[in-house]
This record gives structure tokens, sequence and C-alpha cells, in this order.
């Protein structure tokens, strides 16, 4: 039973960390109708940007992190501007080409500065680890600190989108750019500052992906990457709740996968998870159909 709990919890942690990651794919999606697969590269660079502060500079974990976010959310709104906004009103497979292209330009890029050998990634989280049951049960401190961490992100960003006016205009922009234009809305500005806070969750993201996973290669970011794009389809792309539901529950599905069917053959499963979700439930677990008019 402690052993099951243990799996179950680490699941939890995992999924938070899908969750946090799957945020950046389903409000880009939500509000800008594209698909930015180079957000599993912008955790990469977060995590070299933590990895460069922390051990090459000697600056504390959590003033790495916040340099990290500044730097991710340069990024973020460097390739909004210069790779997806003159690609506005281009086909969906253009911009998805696009997201390839920019991917594979971090990849490389990182590649040259870095190398392909891993870096030991140091964990941010320096707080004691919690022991349960006589301490038969152990909860790593990283744990704790992601799974606190998903649900004040997901409090706060509902709460910012629901009762700001920059929220606001993100969910006017999400119904209808048209419309929203009419009424004085900066598309433009919306969208990159929905960018901006993906890349900025992707840098957190990175931190704890890192902690949890200490191996550091240009590559970190690519399979989590597709594992959320997977949890953000999974509790229904363009849902904030559903990104939160979907990575957790694939993260418990990977780790239960690992403990009890076979390590593998749990991304097998994981995958298998879209495709039945893709035949049963298209929209997702909160999504919603859209009705276009012609």
């Amino acid at each position: 039973m402690l052993s099951f709990l243990s799996y179950f919890i680490n699941g939890v942690s995992l999924g938070s960390i899908y969750a946090i990651i799957a945020l950046g794919y389903t409000m880009v999606y939500g509000i800008a109708r594209m698909l930015n697969f180079a957000h599993g590269d912008i955790i990469m660079v977060g995590g070299f940007a933590i990895f460069t502060l922390m051990s090459t500079m000697g600056v504390p974990p959590l003033v790495s992190v916040l340099g990290a976010m500044v730097i991710c959310t340069v990024l973020g709104v460097t390739v909004e501007r210069i790779a997806y906004r003159p690609l506005r009103g281009a086909t969906s497979l253009a911009v998805l080409i696009t997201a390839i292209g920019v991917s594979y330009l971090l990849q490389n890029v990182a590649l040259l500065i870095f190398g392909s050998n891993a870096r030991q990634f140091t964990s941010v989280v320096t707080l004691p680890n919690l022991k349960l049951a006589d301490g038969q049960l152990t909860i790593s401190s990283v744990t704790i600190v992601t799974i606190i961490t998903c649900i004040v992100i997901m409090v706060g960003l509902t709460t910012f989108i629901n009762k700001t006016r920059v929220g606001q205009a993100m969910l006017a922009v999400s119904e209808d750019k048209g419309a929203a234009t009419l009424m004085g809305i900066d598309v433009n500005r919306t969208i990159t500052i929905t960018f901006a806070i993906g890349s900025a969750l992707a840098a957190v993201a990175g931190a704890l992906l890192c902690s949890t996973y200490p191996s550091l290669t240009p590559y970190t970011g690519s399979m989590p990457g597709i594992k959320a794009f997977v949890a953000a389809v999974f509790g229904g792309i363009g849902s904030i709740p559903g990104a939160l539901i979907g990575g957790i529950l694939l993260g418990i599905i990977e780790n239960l996968s690992k403990a009890y069917i076979s390590s593998q053959l749990s991304d097998a499963i994981v995958f298998s998870v879209l495709i039945i979700v893709l035949l049963v439930r298209p929209t997702g677990i909160l999504g919603r159909k859209i009705h276009e008019k012609v």
C-alpha cells in the first residue's frame, strides 16, 4: 500500500510538471489558434540558463530561476515576433512547419554552445524530504514543491485571466479576433503577452523537471514537451483547468505503468491515451466544440 502511495504521489508530481508545460500549449492554442511545438525547447533553454547561473556564476537557486524566467520570456516574445507574427494569416500547416523549424534551431544552437554531453543539474530545491509512517514513506522536497507550485500557478493564472483587463482581452481574442479588434483590443499585443506568460512558465517547468531528472542535454525538453501536449489534448486543449487535469492524470498513468506494467512500455501507454481520447472524445475532458460560421 505504501509503495502504491509513493508511486501515486510521484505520478502527481510528474503530472504537475506536465500540467505547467501544457499551459504553454493550451494558452497559445486557445488564444492564437496555433501549436507552438518549440515550447519544449524553451524549457531546455530555461534549464541551461539556470544551470549556467548557478554553476558558472554562483547565483542562488531562486534568483537563477527568476533569471531564467526573464531569459525565456524574452526568447518567447522574440520567437513570436520574428517567426510567428508574420504568419498570422497563413495556413495552419505553414505555422506548424515554422514551429518545428524553430524547435530544431533552438536544439542545434544549444548543441553548439553546450555540446551533446549531459550536464549534472543541481536541484533548485534545498528543503529536507518529508518522512511519513515512521520513515517508511519518504516524499522528496522536489515533489512537494512541484505540486504546490503547480497549484499556485493554476490558481494565479485562472485569477489573472478572469479578473484582469489583460486576461479579459485574452478571452476576447480567443473568441473572435476580428470582433476583439473592433472593440479596441490590440490582438498582436495580447498574443505576445500570452507567449511571454507561457515562456516564463516554461522556465519554471524546466527548473522543476531538471530538479526531478538532473541530467540536462539539448534534448531535455523534447519528450516532456510532447507528453505535455498529449496532456493538453487529454484535458481539452484551450482549457486551463483541462491542462491541470490532463497533466495530473497523464503523470499518474505513466508512473503506475512503469511500476506495475513495464518501464519500456510506459511511453507507449501514454501515447495510446492520446489515440483513445481522440477516438472517444476529440475535444478532451474539458474541451468544447468550436462552431465556425461559413
